[in-house]
């Protein structure tokens, strides 16, 4: 009989090779698994015993590193799971990971899931309401934090386990004695395949972070993916800038690389140096790379050199970069960086594959196994321009199980046969997706669709704008205009000379009915994860236009420009 090792390394071939073949159709169907299945048992033990390659490469700013092989990450996690075992943890525990990028990280990781426990990765951003937020919503059994992280944590019962990693602490128990328990490895799989896995709190952008569960496929499987969109292949070297305890970070420093057999390669620094950062890249011989556009446009700002030997592809993250930094990377190395969509409830929907012709601006075309559709929201059909949706009349296999404790609004994002992104996007007659915005953020100006992802794209190749957000400002004439909340580059000044510089930026850029036409430097209300909360900014030119406030801090186009 096939095992479900054999399945999923069949359906992991299946998609490496589609990738590998550029004339490839998209019929991809997802490996059936069924019965007994632990993605941390059944396919990283698998392939990790007995395997000297590298999984896991940590360096330093310092020049110190940790290398560890697959086998010896096997036995580490079978020692973590044994003693967390032993301190009680089991199937169905939840328990809260808010570690930095450090080897405790992906060892609790693995023998958290061993147990057939609950992963719940969180970001050390947080501050004590956060966390109490977690703790209580999320029903967490216990905590494994870094000593400096300990005294967030006094809102932590009694009865919940305790674990810190880098010190002995009253009260807590070190996780530098599961170093010295006898295993009780190699561990069997106790966890179904629709069982719970992992658990995301989302960044929370316009309302209360939502609870999202993965089960044990929709992220182990569902990441084939993310894997196909890097263009992961055995034996390579993974380099991905990201922060712990974001979906991103387990996308593509844990799930994808893993699933491939690749290296996970960490660079930590606590100031960032592009020159140090250039130079790791070719020392390791990192062949994949995904950066936010923030690290692009700083190492574009630094001289690229030559392209890194062994480097193959390149990806960016978080938001879609503008075209001068994706031109200036491919005169350098040759390389084009490639952009995909996707959320903390799925894993990669849509993406530009390795291989294939690139549309400036474009996010690329549904994944392979993906039944990513655009659904108009006024007639619920299918269409060129709507809200990316999910098909479920198929049941997507990277879909979240839903929001935990939320019934109400699973009815809502799954209503109607599909899965509700909340995002807007257009396709062109190429089956090219070009992303818009977010439903919540687009609006009428004058009867016009104004996308503010739009705008702000165009704003942000501005050399004085390192950030911008575009919201609409309530207008009697027009229902709203386009107003641009900007954070400055080093070296301008908040005066009305360079809001006039900015304004006649957009009306020579923009569709005349799209220009912005209000200008405000301002610092930007943000999630814990970096996200700009529109919202709040949104909220503030409602309650002044009601309250019939001119905000006085603003410019505007009227003022400056004859």
């Amino acid at each position: 009989m096939t095992s479900n090792t054999d399945l999923y390394r069949a359906g992991r071939d299946r998609m490496i090779d589609l990738v590998a073949d550029r004339e490839a159709g998209d019929d991809y169907r997802w490996p059936e698994l069924t019965g007994r299945f632990n993605w941390a048992i059944d396919w990283f033990d698998a392939v990790a015993r007995g395997n000297d390659r590298i999984a896991l490469w940590i360096t330093e700013q310092d020049g110190s590193e940790l290398k560890v092989t697959f086998d010896e990450m096997a036995q580490r996690s079978d020692r973590v799971a044994t003693w967390l075992q032993q301190r009680g943890i089991g199937k169905g525990d939840r328990v809260l990971l808010m570690l930095g990028n450090q080897v405790e990280l992906w060892e609790a990781m693995l023998a958290v899931l061993k147990l057939g426990a609950i992963v719940m990765p969180t970001t050390g951003a947080l501050g004590t309401q956060d966390l109490r937020d977690r703790i209580e919503r999320g029903g967490v059994r216990g905590v494994i934090v870094n000593r400096g992280d300990i005294g967030k944590f006094d809102v932590i019962a009694d009865d919940q386990l305790r674990i810190v990693v880098g010190g002995d602490t009253d009260g807590w128990h070190s996780y530098a004695d599961a170093g010295a328990v006898e295993s009780a490895g190699p561990f069997a799989s106790v966890t179904e395949v629709g069982d719970p896995m992992l658990i995301y709190f989302t960044s929370g952008t316009t309302s209360k972070p939502k609870i999202v569960e993965h089960s044990q496929t929709s992220y182990a499987v569902g990441h084939f993916t993310t894997m196909a969109w890097i263009g992961l292949r055995p034996g390579d070297v993974h380099l991905a800038i990201s922060s712990p305890g974001w979906a991103k970070h387990a996308w593509s420093c844990f799930f994808a690389p893993w699933i491939a057999e690749a290296t996970i390669f960490i660079y930590n620094y606590g100031r960032f140096d592009a020159a140090a950062l250039l130079n790791q890249l070719r020392r390791a011989g990192v062949n994949t790379f995904c950066a936010p556009p923030t690290v692009w446009r700083m190492l574009i700002q630094a001289d690229l050199g030559p392209r890194p030997e062994g480097l193959r592809e390149l990806l960016g993250a978080g938001e879609p970069l503008n075209p001068d930094v994706i031109h200036q990377v491919e005169q350098a190395w040759g390389l084009t960086i490639r952009d995909g969509f996707g959320q903390t409830e799925t894993t990669l929907q849509i993406g530009n594959l390795p291989g294939r012709p690139v549309k400036a601006g474009s996010m690329g075309r549904p994944l392979p196994g993906v039944a990513a559709v655009l659904v108009d929201p006024i007639t619920g059909r299918e269409s060129d321009e709507g809200e990316i949706c999910l098909d479920l009349s198929t049941r997507p296999a990277n879909l979240m199980t839903g929001y935990v404790g939320d019934p109400e609004r699973n009815r809502e994002v799954m209503a109607g046969g599909y899965y509700h992104t909340g995002d807007v996007a257009q396709r062109d007659e190429n089956g090219d997706i070009t992303y818009i915005g977010r439903t919540d953020d687009v609006f009428k100006s004058s009867d016009y669709k104004v996308s503010p992802f739009e705008l702000e794209s165009i704003l942000i190749e501005h050399p004085a704008v390192v950030e911008a957000a575009v919201v609409p400002q309530p207008d009697d004439t027009r229902l709203s205009v386009p107003k641009a909340y900007v954070a400055l580059a080093d070296g301008w000044e908040a005066t009305s000379e360079t809001a006039r510089v900015l304004l006649e930026y957009c009306r020579d850029n923009m569709a005349p009915y799209l220009k912005i036409r209000r200008v405000e430097f301002f610092d930007l209300p943000k999630t814990i994860s970096g996200k700009i909360r529109r919202v709040e900014l949104r909220n503030r030119e409602d309650q002044a236009h009601r309250e019939g406030e001119l905000i006085t801090t603003e410019h505007r186009y009227e003022d400056l420009i004859s």
